[in-house]
């Protein structure tokens, strides 16, 4: 079978994230605001959850909300630094919310992976972030180098392995997960840092099979939306080694009302490990979910170069 566009940008975006752990990462201060759009906007979640772990405060915002109405946000936001994640560089709301910070004396720093953009050129400094050129309409390879320069700004160690290790973990799902394709409901667990993995989960199937998805907190998903969870549901828990007992006990609940867990970095009917430790083990789990995101759209004859109602650049008249 040929292999789609989409599926060689997953599989072959490995060596620039070699390239983008040479890279010097600037210092964002101690107060961040982290902001973006669709997955830009979850990556913003686990930046900023990186960033309180590693000990400043950080808040993620989605940019129109962070243009509009700051005050819902921060009480105070004066002397905070705001870092903007655009893959194109040329989102609407990302490149306005950047710009508006800079009016209000925020400094402004851009994670992107389109050089000379308007992302860039709204903010005080950019760090460019080189991606595969055959990436189309879903992001995939971008998603993760803006992931890993988030997190390494944040001071989570990236080690010489990790590309690696993802790219192993990206394979053996691929291998033993294809009890999971035909599925019909789907639903992504994940706690702090890794919630904002879930949802971009969650987003990159919806993106690329049309298939509803949600993501919740782990502990969380017991509170009403485990009434859901039947013989055509997947789970996937991104585990977290500080509450991986409790985790547990949600996958058996699940497994329990007929539902198939992928456990990543922890037990499930289909089980993948990354080998990594601390948060670089919940980036290096990212190609997995997004080759997920391409074999349930290949289940059902779905072309994911095209995906419905989407376009590669969000800009708003």
């Amino acid at each position: 079978m040929t292999m789609s566009a989409t599926e060689r940008v997953i599989r072959g975006q490995f060596p620039f994230w070699r390239r983008a752990m040479a890279q010097a990462m600037p210092d964002p201060g101690h107060r961040v605001v982290v902001i973006g759009c669709g997955t830009s906007f979850y990556l913003a979640q686990s930046i900023a959850a990186a960033l309180n772990e590693g000990g400043r405060a950080a808040i993620a915002v989605p940019a129109a909300e962070w243009i509009s109405r700051p005050g819902s946000y921060l009480a105070d936001p004066a002397g905070w630094t705001v870092v903007g994640l655009s893959r194109s560089g040329a989102t609407t709301e990302t490149v306005a919310a950047m710009t508006a910070s800079r009016s209000r004396g925020h400094a402004a720093l851009a994670l992107t992976c389109a050089p000379d953009s308007a992302i860039a050129a709204a903010s005080d400094a950019a760090v460019y972030l080189p991606t595969h050129a055959d990436e189309g309409v879903v992001m995939s390879a971008s998603a993760s180098l803006m992931l890993l320069a988030g997190l390494r700004m944040a001071g989570t160690a990236a080690p010489g392995e990790l590309p690696a290790r993802a790219e192993a973990a990206m394979l053996a799902l691929d291998a033993g997960g294809s009890a999971l394709w035909r599925r019909r409901h789907f639903a992504y667990l994940g706690g702090g840092a890794r919630f904002g993995l879930a949802c971009e989960g969650a987003l990159k199937l919806m993106e690329m099979s049309i298939t509803p998805a949600q993501a919740f907190h782990p502990l969380e998903y017991r509170h009403g939306p485990i009434s859901l969870i039947d013989e055509g549901s997947v789970v996937t828990l991104l585990y977290s080694p500080e509450t991986a007992e409790e985790e547990a006990v949600v996958s058996r609940d699940v497994q329990s009302k007929g539902g198939l867990v992928l456990g990543i970095d922890g037990p499930g009917d289909v089980r993948i490990d990354t080998g990594i430790t601390g948060l670089a083990g919940a980036l290096a789990a990212l190609p997995a979910l997004q080759l997920m995101g391409e074999r349930v759209a290949g289940a059902r004859g779905i072309d994911t170069t095209a995906p419905r109602h989407l376009t590669k650049v969000v800009v708003l008249a």
